[in-house]
C-alpha cells in the first residue's frame, strides 16, 4: 500500500528537480545586475584639460568593473598632443571603449575615434580631415604645416588603424593628401568620410542615431549609463592652461620677480610674481606638461640671472645661461608627448614674447612707479632714527651722506661707486644707473649707502 502511492512521487521526481533548476536558473538570471556604461561627452575644441578628464573617467570605469566607455564626438579638432596621450590612454584601457560620432570627428577627434575599439556613427556624421596645420595671424587663415609634421601624424594614424584592426591607408588618407586609393581619394585631397563610407571600408563598425541605439548595437541595450562631465578642478586646469591665460601668467610673473628685485624689501610685486607663476605651474604640472624638472630649469634661470644682475659685472656666460634656462624650463612647460615641431617653435615663441613684454613693462613700471602718488606706499619711507633707540649707521659710512661722486660700475642696483677717490659700495634708490654717471648719497642706512642719480637729485631741489 505504502509502496504503490509513493510510486507516483518517485516518478514526478526527476521532472520536478528539472524545474526547480530552471527556476533557480531564473531567478539567477533575474538578480543578475545591468551593466555600467560611462559616457564622456567630447565636445567643442579639444584642449589640454580634456585629457586629464577622459583618463579619469577610464579610471573610474575599470575601477568599477563598467563594461565599457562611450566617449560621445562632436568636434572639429584641436591640440595635437592632447589628442595623441587619449589616443595613448584609449589604447591601454583596460575597459571597452567605443566612440559614439555624433556628428562629427574632424582631424584630433578622428584619430581619437580611431583609437576607441568600436565606432559608431550617427547618421550624417563625418570622421576624418586630419592634416595638421598652424595658427598664423590673428584673422588670417590657418597656414600648412612641413612636410616631417605631416609624416608623423600619418604615421599614428596609420599605427592607431593597425591597432584597431581598421585600414591603415585609408586613415593615412586623413592625414595627407598625397595617398590616393583608387574610386574612394584622389591626389591632393584630404579624406574625409560620411557614415555610409566609414561603414562600407571598415572605418566604423555599426550606425545608430542615438546613445541608446548606439549601446544595442553593441550588444549593451540594458545597460545603466552614468554620464560623467568635467568637474570644477578639471575645468579651472582648462582655464590655466589657455594660451592666453598662461602667457599673461608668465609675464605677470616675470614683472613681479623683476620689480621686487630692483625695489627694497618684500611686497605685493613679489607676491603677485610668485602666486602667477605658481598659478602657471601648477595648471600645467596637473595635465602633465610641468614637472619638477621645468620647475627647476626656471629656478635655475632666475637665480643665474639674479647672479648676473648683483654680482658678477656686466653680461656675460651666467645671465646667457639664465636667459637659455629659463626659456626652456617655461617652453616645455607648454606642450606634451606627441608635440609637433611647430607646436614646439610656437610655445617657444610664446615664452620670449611674454619675456620680451615682461621686460619693457619690468622697466617702464621701475621708471614710473616711484612718482605715482598710490604706488609710493609700497615702499616703506620711514627712517629709523638713532633717537628713537636704532642703531645708527658706522661713523666711517655717515660721512657720505650728501657726498657726490661717480658710479664706476652699473648699478642694478648694487655697485661700486667713486668718491673722493676711494671705492665704495652702494645700492641705488631702484633706478638702473649706467657706470660712468654722476650720483649722490641721499641717505645711509646700516651698512647701506643709497645713492641716485645726481641729475635728480639736482632737480628736486
Amino acid at each position: 500500500m505504502t509502496s504503490a502511492r509513493m510510486r507516483p512521487l518517485t516518478a514526478w521526481g526527476p521532472l520536478g528537480a528539472a524545474l526547480l533548476v530552471l527556476c533557480l536558473l531564473v531567478a539567477g538570471v533575474s538578480a543578475q545586475p545591468r551593466p555600467v556604461v560611462y559616457v564622456a561627452p567630447i565636445d567643442g575644441i579639444i584642449d589640454l584639460g580634456l585629457a586629464p578628464f577622459v583618463e579619469r573617467v577610464l579610471r573610474d570605469a575599470e575601477e568599477a568593473g563598467a563594461a565599457a566607455v562611450v566617449l560621445e564626438i562632436n568636434t572639429f579638432g584641436g591640440r595635437v598632443d592632447a589628442a595623441v596621450v587619449i589616443r595613448d590612454a584609449l589604447l591601454r584601457a583596460r575597459v571597452r571603449t567605443i566612440a559614439f560620432v555624433n556628428k562629427r570627428a574632424i582631424s584630433a577627434g578622428a584619430l581619437i575615434s580611431l583609437a576607441a575599439e568600436t565606432i559608431v556613427m550617427a547618421d550624417g556624421g563625418t570622421i576624418g580631415a586630419a592634416t595638421p596645420v598652424q595658427v598664423g595671424a590673428p584673422g588670417g587663415a590657418a597656414q600648412p604645416v612641413e612636410e616631417k609634421t605631416v609624416s608623423y601624424m600619418r604615421k599614428e594614424f596609420r599605427a592607431t588603424a593597425e591597432h584597431r584592426k581598421r585600414p591603415p591607408e585609408v586613415a593615412e588618407a586623413m592625414v595627407d593628401a598625397d595617398v590616393v586609393i583608387p574610386k574612394l581619394v584622389e591626389k591632393g585631397k584630404l579624406l574625409t568620410l560620411t557614415t555610409t563610407e566609414a561603414l562600407a571600408h571598415r572605418i566604423a563598425d555599426h550606425r545608430a542615431d542615438s546613445l541608446e541605439a548606439a549601446l544595442e548595437r553593441v550588444g549593451l541595450k540594458d545597460a545603466e549609463i552614468r554620464r560623467s562631465a568635467v568637474n570644477w578642478a578639471e575645468q579651472l586646469v582648462r582655464f590655466l592652461t589657455h594660451p592666453v591665460l598662461s602667457s599673461l601668467l608668465m609675464t605677470i610673473g616675470i614683472i613681479g620677480i623683476i620689480v621686487e628685485i630692483r625695489t627694497p624689501g618684500f611686497g605685493i610685486p613679489g607676491a603677485l610674481g610668485i602666486a602667477s607663476i605658481g598659478l602657471f605651474f601648477w595648471g600645467h604640472w596637473l595635465v602633465r606638461l610641468a614637472g619638477w624638472e621645468e620647475f627647476l630649469l626656471v629656478m635655475l634661470g632666475l637665480t643665474l640671472l639674479f647672479v648676473e644682475i648683483f654680482i658678477t659685472p656686466g653680461f656675460g656666460v651666467t645671465g646667457l645661461l639664465g636667459i637659455v634656462s629659463l626659456v626652456t624650463g617655461l617652453t616645455l612647460s607648454l606642450f606634451s608627448a606627441g608635440a609637433t615641431p611647430e607646436l614646439i617653435l610656437r610655445a617657444a615663441s610664446r615664452v620670449v614674447i611674454s619675456l620680451l613684454i615682461a621686460v619693457v613693462g619690468s622697466v617702464v613700471l621701475l621708471r614710473f612707479l616711484p612718482h605715482l602718488p598710490y604706488a609710493r606706499r609700497l615702499v616703506l619711507q620711514s627712517a629709523l632714527e638713532t633717537a628713537t633707540g636704532y642703531a645708527s649707521a658706522p661713523d666711517a659710512d655717515r660721512r657720505w651722506a650728501g657726498k657726490r661722486g661717480t658710479a664706476t660700475s652699473p648699478l642694478r642696483p648694487a655697485g661700486i661707486a667713486d668718491f673722493e677717490g676711494e671705492r665704495i659700495d652702494v645700492v641705488s634708490d631702484g633706478a638702473y644707473i649706467e657706470a660712468g654717471e654722476a650720483i649722490e648719497v641721499i641717505r645711509v642706512e646700516g651698512n647701506r649707502i643709497v645713492v641716485r642719480r645726481a641729475s635728480l637729485a639736482g632737480k628736486e631741489k
